[in-house]
C-alpha cells in the first residue's frame, strides 16, 4: 500500500471491494489488561519460649501463647556428618580465580602445642594478638588438632558484633537441630549444659563479666578464644588462661616474602624487607601485602619488556588480555622500567592505595563499596549487580591475593588498617552514593521470594552498615516515591526475625523507626514500634513492650489502620496477662472487629490471642433498675472491680432493651388498631363477632334493612346467652329469656336518636358481650371506668345520649335481663382480647 496515495485497501478494503479478513487474534503469554493476582505476603511461624510468633511483614507480627500441639519436641543433637556440613556452610566462600598459595605457619609450633595441652585438660584459653598477627590461622590449626577431644567435636563461632546471648544461641544451633525454634532462657541453659565440645571463638569483642557468663553457661565446654589487645581482659578470678601472640622474626618475614613472590629476594629486596620488619613489628599480614607489592612490580617489569620486544603501542596496551589489570598510567618506557624502584617504606607501611591502583576497575569499585559499608565486603554474588560488570565476582580473588581482605566468619572484611588507608586516599568521597546504591540493591534482594532468611542473615552486617550511613541523611521523599532506608528496613526486618538473627532484627528495627520518623512515614513508624514491642515481649521486657505497643497503637489509630490496631491490642493484652494487669487488656479488646484479609496481606494466625478472663472477686447481684440520684456513689465505685461494674451495666442494658421492645410492640399494635372508621370493612371483623347465625330462623339477629343515617335503629330478637348447667346453648336446661324490654341501642352506628319516644330508666351496666376489633387490643376497663365512659342519659331526655356507648353490638336494643347476664361474658371476651393484643 502506498502511504502517500492510499488505495481502497487503505480504507478498510482489500482492493477487490470485499471487506478485509479478520485479523487473527494475537496469542500472548499474559493478558494485556488483566490484573495479575497479587501474592500473599510471606509469613513465618516460630516457637520462641512459651509463645508462638507469626512474623507478619504487612501488619506486624502476631504473638500468642504456644498451643500444646505446636510445641516442638526436645531438640536432638547433630551427628558428626551433620556438624561437618553445618561447619562447611558457615565458612567463607572460596574466592574465584587462580588458587592462592598456601602459606605455612611459621614460628608458631610451640604456641600450637601449648594450646592443645591446655584444651585437653578442659581449660579455657584466650589467645591475644594484634590484628594481622596470624591469630585466625593458628586457631584453625589448633581446632584441627582437637577434633577428637570432646564428644560433640569442635564448634567454630565468630564473635564479631555478637553479644554473649547471641553466642549462646549460636552454640545451640551448631550442636542441636531445632528449625524454627528459639528456646527460652531457662530451656536454652538446660540444653547448652549438655554440650561437651571445644568451642573456637574468634574476634570476640567483650570480656570480663560477659565472658564469665558465657563460660558459666556451658560448664562442659572448653573455649579457645581469639581477641585483640584492646578487648577487655577476663575477670581476675576467671579460670581462663592467657596466651599472647607476638610477631615473627626477620627470617620468618623474609620467608613469607619469598613464598608470596615465588622467587628468592635480591639483596636490595632483602634489605628492604629488613626495614619493613622493623617498622611492622613482624606482623605476618604486612609481609603478605609487601609480597603483593613485589609481585605487582615484577608484572610491571614484565609488561614493559613485552612492549619493548614486540613493539606494542602504548595506546593499545590496555587491549592485551594478560595486561588488562594494569592501570593506564603504568610506566611504559622500556628504559625506565628496567629498574623499577622498590616501594618506599611509607608505601610499604600503608600499601593499600598503591595495591588498589594496580588492580582492575571492578576490584577498585568493590573497594569503594567496602569503604562505604564500613569495611564490609559484599558477597561475591552481589558484586556483578553492584559494580555493573558480569565478571566482577573475580574481584574478590584479586583482593584476597593482595591481602586487602580477610575472612571473618562466613564473609570477608577489609583487613586491619586497610579501611583507614583507603579513606585517606579518597575512596570515601562518594560513600553516600555507594551506600545508596547498595541499599537499593539489598532492598530488592531481601524482599525477593527466592532468597531465604538464612542468606539474608549472612549479609546482615552489610545491610546494617548501609542503613547506618543513610538513616541520618533521610529526608521526606517526593510524591510517588519511597524512602530507600525505610523500604530496606521493612524488607530486612522480617527476614532477620525469621532467620533467628534477633540482634540484627533489633538494630534494623531501631534504624527503621528513626528513618521513618525523619521521612514522615507514620504507618512505617507504627510498624517498627509494633515489632520492637513484640521483640521486647519475647525477651520478657514487659515495661518496654508496653511502651512500644502503646506508641504503635496510637499511631495506627490516627491512621485508622484497623488490622494493625487489632494486632497491637492483641499483643498488649498478652503483655497485661504476663504482668497481671488484666482489666486494661479486656477494655482494650472490647468492640474490636477484624476485617477480612486482603490479598497482599497475610492472614492472622487461626488461634489468635486468648484473652485472659479475670477472676471475679465479688459476686454479681441481681440487677435493679432504679433512679440514681446524681452524686450518689455506686457500688462499682466502692471497690467492686471494673469487671463487676461492667457486668451490672450489661444487665441493665439488657433489661432496658426488653422494656423498650415491649413498649414498641404496644405502640405498634395501638397504631394498627387506632383508625376507627365506620366505612373501613376491616374494623367490622372480629374474632368474637357480635352477630351470629340463629339456629332457629337462619337470620343473623339484625334488621336486614338497617342502614346508617336512619332515624330508627330497629329491634332485635333476644337470644339466650347463658348455656345453663350443661354448658351448651340451645338445650332444654337453658334459662328462659325475659320479656321484650326495650333499651336504647348501644351500637356504634352513628345514630343520634330514634323516631319512637321510648326511653329506659337505666343504661347498660357493662359493654356488649362482643367487643369491636378496635377495642380488642386495648386493656379491659374497670367497672368504674366503663360507667364514667358511658354516662346514663337524663331521665327527662326524650332521646338517647349522643355519646356512643362502649357496646359494639350490631343488633338492636336488647332487654335488660340478657344485658345483665351477658356482662360476665363480655368481660371475659374483653380480657381475652386484651391479653392477645399485648403479646408481641
Amino acid at each position: 500500500m502506498d502511504p502517500i496515495n492510499p488505495g481502497p485497501e487503505g480504507y478498510g478494503q482489500d482492493g477487490d471491494g470485499s471487506s478485509p479478513r479478520q485479523r487473527p487474534p494475537r496469542e500472548s503469554l499474559t493478558n494485556d489488561f488483566g490484573q495479575s493476582t497479587p501474592t500473599t505476603a510471606r509469613t513465618t511461624r516460630l516457637v520462641t519460649g512459651d509463645f508462638l510468633l507469626t512474623v507478619n511483614p504487612v501488619d506486624g507480627s502476631e504473638i500468642e501463647p504456644c498451643p500444646p500441639t505446636e510445641r516442638p519436641a526436645r531438640p536432638e543433637k547433630r551427628t558428626a556428618a551433620e556438624r561437618a556440613e553445618y561447619e562447611r556452610a558457615a565458612r567463607p566462600p572460596v574466592p574465584p580465580g587462580p588458587a592462592q598459595p598456601e602459606l605455612p605457619l611459621l614460628e608458631r609450633q610451640d604456641d600450637r602445642e601449648r594450646l592443645v595441652r591446655l584444651l585437653a585438660r578442659g581449660r579455657s584459653v584466650r589467645l591475644t594478638g594484634p590484628s594481622g598477627s596470624g591469630r585466625t590461622a593458628l586457631l584453625d590449626l589448633v581446632a584441627d588438632d582437637c577434633s577428637d577431644l570432646a564428644p560433640d567435636g569442635v564448634v567454630r563461632l565468630n564473635g564479631f558484633h555478637r553479644t554473649p546471648e547471641d553466642l549462646v544461641h549460636d552454640l545451640f544451633y551448631a550442636v542441636y537441630k531445632a528449625p524454627a525454634h528459639r528456646p527460652g532462657p531457662d530451656e536454652l541453659l538446660e540444653l547448652v549444659r549438655d554440650i561437651g565440645a571445644v568451642v573456637v571463638l574468634d574476634d570476640i569483642e567483650f570480656g570480663g563479666a560477659g565472658l564469665d557468663e558465657l563460660i558459666d553457661a556451658t560448664p562442659e565446654c572448653a573455649f579457645l578464644i581469639g581477641a585483640t589487645p584492646d578487648v577487655p581482659a577476663p575477670a581476675a578470678d576467671s579460670a581462663v588462661e592467657e596466651v599472647f601472640l607476638s610477631g615473627l622474626e626477620r627470617a620468618g618475614g623474609v620467608d613469607i616474602l619469598e613464598r608470596t613472590v615465588g622467587r628468592v629476594l635480591t639483596e636490595e629486596e632483602a634489605n628492604w624487607a629488613g626495614d619493613l620488619w622493623f617498622e611492622s613489628e613482624g606482623l605476618p599480614l604486612r609481609f603478605v601485602q609487601a609480597g603483593a607489592l613485589l609481585r605487582q612490580r615484577d608484572q610491571v617489569r614484565a609488561s614493559a619488556g613485552a612492549v619493548d620486544e614486540f613493539g606494542v603501542f602504548a595506546s593499545n596496551l590496555s587491549d592485551l588480555s594478560d595486561l588488562s589489570d594494569l592501570p593506564v598510567d603504568a610506566p611504559l618506557d622500556a628504559e625506565a622500567t628496567e629498574e623499577v624502584p622498590l616501594p618506599s617504606l611509607g608505601e610499604a607501611a600503608a600499601p593499600a592505595p598503591l595495591l588498589a591502583s594496580r588492580l582492575s576497575s571492578s576490584a577498585r569499585a568493590t573497594l569503594r563499596f567496602a569503604v562505604a559499608l564500613g569495611g564490609e565486603v559484599p558477597h561475591q554474588a552481589h558484586l556483578p549487580a553492584l559494580v555493573g560488570d558480569t565478571h566482577a565476582d573475580a574481584a574478590l580473588g584479586e583482593l584476597a591475593g593482595c591481602g586487602l581482605v580477610s575472612p571473618v566468619g562466613s564473609r570477608y572484611r577489609l583487613a586491619a588498617g586497610v579501611l583507614q588507608q583507603l579513606e585517606a586516599a579518597g575512596y570515601a568521597d562518594d560513600a553516600a552514593a555507594q551506600a545508596l546504591t547498595a541499599a537499593q540493591h539489598y532492598n530488592w534482594w531481601t524482599g525477593h521470594p527466592s532468597v531465604s532468611p538464612e542468606r539474608v542473615c549472612a549479609e546482615a552486617d552489610a545491610v546494617l552498615a548501609a542503613l547506618t550511613l543513610l538513616v541520618p541523611e533521610t529526608v521526606p521523599p517526593a510524591e510517588d516515591e519511597d524512602s530507600t532506608p525505610v523500604r530496606l528496613a521493612r524488607t530486612a526486618a522480617p527476614a532477620f526475625a525469621a532467620g533467628l538473627h534477633w540482634s540484627a532484627w533489633e538494630r534494623v528495627l531501631r534504624a527503621g523507626a528513626e528513618a521513618s520518623r525523619l521521612a514522615g512515614e507514620v504507618g512505617d513508624q507504627a510498624y517498627f514500634h509494633h515489632e520492637l514491642g513484640i521483640l521486647a515481649l519475647c525477651g520478657d521486657q514487659l515495661d518496654r513492650a508496653r511502651a512500644e505497643l502503646e506508641a504503635s497503637i496510637g499511631l495506627r489509630g490516627a491512621l485508622s489502620d484497623k488490622r494493625g490496631t487489632t494486632a497491637g491490642r492483641r499483643a498488649l493484652a498478652l503483655v497485661a496477662d504476663r504482668s497481671g494487669e488484666v482489666i486494661p487488656a479486656v477494655t482494650a479488646m472490647a468492640g474490636d472487629e477484624i476485617p477480612d484479609a486482603r490479598h497482599e496481606e497475610s492472614i492472622s494466625p487461626a488461634g489468635g490471642v486468648t484473652t485472659p478472663f479475670p477472676a471475679v472477686h465479688s459476686p454479681v447481684s441481681d440487677t435493679l433498675v432504679t433512679h440514681r440520684v446524681p452524686g450518689q456513689p455506686t457500688p462499682a465505685q466502692g471497690g467492686g472491680g471494673g469487671l463487676v461494674r461492667m457486668a451490672r451495666r450489661n444487665l441493665v442494658a439488657v433489661g432496658a432493651g426488653v422494656l423498650l421492645t415491649a413498649v414498641l410492640g404496644t405502640v405498634v399494635t395501638l397504631g394498627m388498631t387506632s383508625h376507627d372508621d365506620a366505612d373501613n370493612p376491616s374494623n367490622n371483623v372480629s374474632v368474637n363477632p357480635s352477630a351470629s347465625e340463629d339456629t332457629g330462623d337462619g337470620s343473623l339477629g339484625a334488621d336486614p334493612g338497617q342502614t346508617s343515617g336512619t332515624g330508627d335503629t330497629g329491634t332485635a330478637t333476644t337470644k339466650p346467652t347463658d348455656p345453663g348447667p350443661d354448658g351448651t346453648l340451645g338445650t332444654s336446661d337453658d334459662p328462659t329469656p325475659p320479656s321484650d324490654t326495650k333499651t336504647p341501642s348501644a351500637s356504634a352506628t352513628g345514630t343520634k336518636g330514634s323516631s319512637s319516644g321510648g326511653t329506659t330508666s337505666s343504661p347498660s351496666k357493662s359493654p356488649s358481650s362482643s367487643p369491636s376489633p378496635s377495642k380488642s387490643a386495648s386493656p379491659s376497663p374497670s367497672k368504674s371506668e366503663s360507667q364514667s365512659a358511658s354516662p346514663s342519659p337524663s331521665p327527662s331526655s326524650s332521646a338517647p345520649s349522643e355519646t356512643p356507648s362502649t357496646s359494639n353490638s350490631a343488633s338492636g336494643p336488647a332487654s335488660s335481663a340478657p344485658a345483665a347476664s351477658s356482662s360476665s361474658a363480655a368481660s371475659e371476651s374483653s380480657s381475652t382480647g386484651t391479653s392477645t393484643g399485648t403479646v408481641i
